[in-house]
């Protein structure tokens, strides 16, 4: 659990004034990469001996995990009984994201449950964006989804979720000014502080890019897909949203989801976590080859099974770049068939004032069915 390590470090300096990002800890010599906000919530972690804290912490990701399957049933329309529950849960831990994420300490979990159960509650909900704000506070990724509601015209829930982050940054700032400033002005930008691009680890477009390339720094080679990438992931999300159909939101926020992974500079494999609500969506409308294919993607581990020791990742021959780089693929390959289903279905035309949405009897309203990765 080096992570957890980290986060107890993270704490240990908050309570005793000590420098933020200037520690590193572990044989791997891990920095603080997270927002202050974050380092004080970690507080309570110095509370109690590591042995001790590292059992709570493997409980709690098996609830977290559980809370995970339930709303990613939610957000499939489904509803989740305690012995599919159970069983589901237990499935969901052979997924190499969920073990890694137990493995390291990681606070995934929280956090993309925190985003989903912000996501799938009821539109007009009291304070909805909030608890996305506060998991943009901690770790910053999430933040897209601000942008994908003001783009899908919830402004009311993108100015909650705006205004929540902006809240995480002040509370850290007042209790931690320096760290604040060191964080947002430099800490922020230096990407590479959280760990070396082109390993087999980073399941990021960058990552990908960087082991195919043979380049350490892929630079420009990386900076200007990405940035096509994240633009049109964001407009494929927003056209599956002008449905305003509970079908069409869960692709919207799937979308968005992966479209952070993979413009996100470094994506670890345990932040794909959000592949439990995608298979949740897949088994839901019925794709079962595909929830197949995607629960092999996410057990394989083959990663793991390329040579990666030392700098062994930027000399793979062809053949073991796709087994190097699954998750980027499989994000890429969601990304293309949603653009080729919204383009055959005309779903990418948003509705217009006057121009009503199709009713269920009409056919375009029962061709909108087609899933996202046909």
């Amino acid at each position: 659990m080096a992570d957890l390590l980290v986060y107890r470090a993270e704490g240990e300096a908050v309570v005793h004034g000590g420098d933020l990002y200037g520690f590193t800890v572990t044989e791997w010599r891990l920095p603080a990469t997270y927002p202050p906000f974050a380092a004080v919530l970690f507080v309570p972690t110095t509370w109690i001996p590591v042995p001790a804290l590292k059992v709570a912490f493997l409980a709690g990701n098996a609830l977290l995990l559980a809370w995970l399957v339930a709303l990613s049933a939610r957000l499939a329309g489904r509803t989740a009984p305690l012995p599919l529950l159970c069983a589901a849960t237990g499935l969901a831990l052979w997924l190499e994201p969920v073990f890694q994420t137990l493995l390291f300490g990681q606070v995934n979990l929280a956090i993309t449950c925190l985003v989903l159960w912000d996501l799938t509650r009821p539109p007009g909900a009291r304070a909805k964006g909030l608890a996305l704000g506060i998991a943009a506070g901690v770790k910053l990724t999430p933040a897209i989804y601000i942008a994908y509601l003001f783009l899908t015209a919830r402004r009311k829930e993108a100015a909650t979720a705006t205004a929540s982050f902006a809240g995480t940054a002040l509370f850290g700032a007042l209790l931690l000014p320096s760290a604040s400033v060191d964080f947002w002005t430099r800490r922020v930008f230096e990407t590479g502080r959280v760990g070396k691009a082109w390993i087999v680890d980073n399941q990021s477009l960058q990552g990908l890019i960087a082991r195919v390339a043979g380049a350490e720094t892929p630079g420009l080679a990386w900076a200007l897909p990405a940035t096509a990438l994240a633009a049109t992931g964001l407009w494929l999300a927003t056209r599956a949203r002008a449905h305003r159909t509970p079908r069409y939101d869960r692709r919207g926020i799937l979308l968005t989801a992966f479209t952070a992974l993979l413009v996100c500079p470094v994506s670890w494999s345990h932040h794909w976590v959000w592949c439990v609500p995608l298979l949740a969506v897949l088994l839901a409308e019925g794709r079962m080859f595909l929830a197949a294919t995607t629960a092999l993607v996410f057990t394989a581990r083959t990663m793991w099974l390329v040579p990666h020791e030392g700098d062994r990742d930027l000399h793979l021959p062809w053949w073991q770049q796709p087994l190097a780089s699954p998750y980027p693929l499989l994000g890429l390959a969601l990304l293309a068939g949603a653009a080729v289903v919204l383009r055959r279905r005309g779903a990418a035309l948003p509705a217009r004032p006057g121009n009503p949405l199709p009713s269920a009897r009409q056919p375009s309203a029962r061709s909108s069915s087609a899933s996202m990765m046909r």
